[in-house]
């Protein structure tokens, strides 16, 4: 099967868990289905609809079931909208146009256009961080607020850790918690019911997907002094994937007024942080009132 799923009943066994989740949204949600130039894009919306706007973009190889432990947080003070990013094992079209292109961006514009956004504040982790910036350095009108977690295309990339994960693939569930653990590092031991059956998820959608395995384009120095908005970068400093240290350097440099978190123990797993966003967001909010 030459899709973004290795069988068709490995496609079909992650979209059954996925609605299992997606049933267990924390706050009452509408399941939209935006048309655009990559196909149809699946979205959660819930909060109140006269609230601010924020979209949720999530990391590679997942969806939106990502954001369920943070959505209580943020969704009495903005109206949520959580994008399944083309691509990858949501609801969304498997289109997986170049990254080199401008397809993402006007991808994204379709769907603020579909969901009748002329602004609204962002939120990206890892890939989702990537096609944030992407679009905000290309639009920057657009997006209100920032804020990225383990964000791609600042520091530098090590596929090196991928590649090695691709063989333990091979081995079925033990080899998908495996290589996810290589890429993510060591879960603690005191998860939650709630946290164990979400890494199930996770194995299950390493074991059966076929993820992306090319380098996220770096952005330039030029692109990144276009983040005009008030902008949040949170990075591991034990991230195998990403160069945090250089992230960090390059946002302070060329980001005007960007706050950076680096939390030197932890890797591209960054859990916890809906608290520490949404303060960043009322707080900027209130500056640029």
């Amino acid at each position: 099967m030459g899709g973004i799923y290795k069988s068709e009943e490995g496609a079909r066994a992650v979209r059954e868990r996925y609605l299992q989740f997606l049933e267990r949204w924390p706050s009452p949600s509408q399941h939209l289905r935006i048309p655009t130039c990559q196909g149809e894009t699946f979205v959660v919306a819930c909060g109140p609809p006269e609230a601010p706007p924020l979209v949720l973009l999530h990391g590679g190889a997942g969806n939106s079931a990502m954001w369920l432990g943070d959505i209580a947080v943020w969704a009495a003070d903005f109206r949520i909208y959580a994008v399944d990013v083309i691509g990858e094992p949501g609801f969304s079209a498997p289109s997986r146009p170049p990254l080199k292109s401008d397809a993402y961006v006007l991808w994204l514009r379709d769907v603020m256009q579909g969901l009748s956004l002329a602004r609204a504040s962002m939120i990206g982790v890892s890939l989702g961080g990537w096609l944030a910036l992407r679009y905000a350095t290309r639009r920057p009108g657009d997006v209100d607020r920032l804020a990225v977690i383990c964000p791609g295309g600042i520091g530098r990339q090590r596929i090196g850790i991928a590649l090695q994960a691709i063989p333990l693939r091979l081995f079925g569930r033990w080899g998908a918690a495996k290589a996810r653990e290589l890429v993510l590092g060591r879960l603690p031991f005191t998860l939650s019911p709630a946290a164990r059956a979400f890494m199930q998820f996770v194995s299950l959608i390493h074991e059966n997907f076929r993820p992306r395995l090319v380098k996220m384009p770096v952005f330039s120095d030029h692109e990144l002094r276009r983040l005009n908005m008030p902008v949040m970068v949170i990075v591991g400093g034990k991230d195998v994937l990403l160069d945090s240290a250089e992230t960090q350097r390059r946002v302070q440099a060329y980001v005007a007024g960007a706050e950076v978190r680096l939390y030197p123990e932890l890797g591209h797993l960054i859990p916890g942080q809906a608290a520490v966003i949404l303060d960043f967001l009322r707080r900027s909010a209130k500056v640029h009132a």
